[in-house]
């Protein structure tokens, strides 16, 4: 009982201050020592705090929850030249593509349970990291879960609208938070998704959505754009390794590789100055750094689409090759995922590891309802609510080849006053 006593007391100081130090987050924020991510009664509306309430808006990609929401899912992803550039054919070769990869797409999601969990773990992780915000940043409470997917519902016209419903904006103002559930920053993700946000903002509270008046009392956005080295997730990304590490027997676990594996770009989108797989490595490096550099690791990457080139080297290819030279005990970690979907529970369950057909070739959990990661993403959160910052300064520069006048114009009003007179 004193240990436990003991470890409330380091529950509460911690999360009172404003940073927490990767070392100590296994100690302080383990699933037994600080179950913070469901032990709060959730908040209602009526409940304010001095400067709430505050509607904390995850963004993501998003997926079908039901096989016959593939076709739809599919036919706004190929149409999104942000995600997959197809030049001036966009309009023609994207529902194409799209409906001759729908039944193929079909049947993978038919095969991990009908439709990508990726909704319910969004909304779960959300509303966990929102109880957790009321308690250790009350000055910004209440705090309300949101979730806009960028190709399935809900969508960004349906959260924005359900914004305005619940008080928000039309002529109320009140504060919300775009947070990034892409860690990593890409002009083809988080990029697409505040494009997105942006988009609809525009036709629903300005001149356009106000009969040509000026409006006034709009919602008040800032934007956690990346966060690709924060300590939460670092750590929960290294507990579920250490954790399917211990499956190995002891004499070759040191040995084992460590596959980080990330969802890949295509070259023409790297060669103009995406960060997006210079984040990536970053994450890798201090993921290694937490576990002290203790296994041998490569980055690669997956979930390439269609003949031009994409990043690599392949995460399929890779897990064949090692194999083929006697490489056999092999984990692989997803690195730019928070959640299990279609690239984790069928490209990399169903495919990667079933081909490789050796019992030595696993993945690590992703991170889904993981406490430590919940944890957090409420630190980030809290720090993020306290810096008043509208962005973060990496957000001002657009990418060095960067031509798009829409890419300028969006990053230029999430970044405020504070720092659009530097995006360029």
């Amino acid at each position: 009982m004193a240990l436990q006593r003991s470890m409330a007391r380091l529950c509460r100081r911690e999360m009172g201050g404003s940073m927490w130090r990767a070392s100590s987050i296994a100690n302080n924020y383990s699933q037994k020592g600080c179950g913070m991510a469901t032990a709060v009664p959730p908040v209602t509306q009526s409940s304010t705090g001095a400067k709430g309430p505050t509607a904390m808006v995850f963004l993501n990609m998003g997926g079908p929850s039901t096989t016959d929401e593939v076709g739809d899912f599919l036919s706004r992803l190929f149409a999104d030249g942000d995600l997959i550039p197809l030049g001036r054919l966009q309009s023609y070769l994207g529902p194409l593509i799209s409906r001759r990869r729908t039944p193929k797409i079909q049947k993978q999601y038919a095969e991990i349970g009908g439709g990508s969990p990726i909704r319910k773990w969004s909304e779960y992780q959300c509303e966990e990291m929102c109880k957790i915000l009321d308690k250790i940043s009350p000055e910004t409470a209440p705090h309300k879960p949101y979730v806009a997917f960028r190709y399935a519902a809900p969508l960004t016209e349906e959260m924005y609208t359900k914004l305005l419903d619940d008080g928000f904006g039309g002529g109320r103002a009140g504060r919300a938070v775009a947070f990034t559930q892409y860690p990593q920053y890409s002009c083809s993700t988080t990029g697409s998704s505040l494009n997105e946000l942006w988009k609809w903002r525009n036709r629903l509270e300005t001149k356009r959505g106000n009969g040509g008046v000026e409006p006034t009392g709009t919602i008040q956005w800032s934007v956690i754009d990346r966060w690709p080295t924060h300590a939460g997730l670092v750590e929960a990304f290294a507990q579920n390794i250490e954790a399917q590490l211990k499956t190995y027997p002891e004499e070759r676990r040191k040995d084992v590789v460590l596959l980080f594996s990330a969802h890949s770009l295509p070259m023409s989108v790297v060669n103009r100055g995406d960060p997006y797989p210079a984040e990536v490595a970053a994450t890798v490096h201090a993921v290694m750094q937490r576990l002290k550099f203790s296994n041998p690791y490569r980055l690669c990457w997956q979930s390439q689409v269609g003949p031009s080139a994409w990043l690599g080297a392949q995460t399929s290819h890779t897990v064949e090759n090692y194999v083929k030279r006697g490489q056999t005990d092999l984990l692989l970690v997803p690195i730019a995922f928070t959640s299990d979907h279609i690239e984790t529970l069928y490209e990399l369950d169903q495919e990667v590891i079933k081909d490789a057909n050796s019992p030595g070739v696993k993945r690590a959990e992703s991170l889904n309802g993981n406490p430590v990661f919940i944890q957090g993403l409420a630190d980030l959160a809290a720090e993020h609510l306290r810096s008043n910052e509208t962005c973060s300064l990496q957000m001002t520069l657009r990418c060095q080849g960067c031509t798009s006048d829409r890419c300028l114009y969006q990053k230029k009003f999430f970044a405020g006053p504070q720092y659009s007179h530097l995006v360029r």
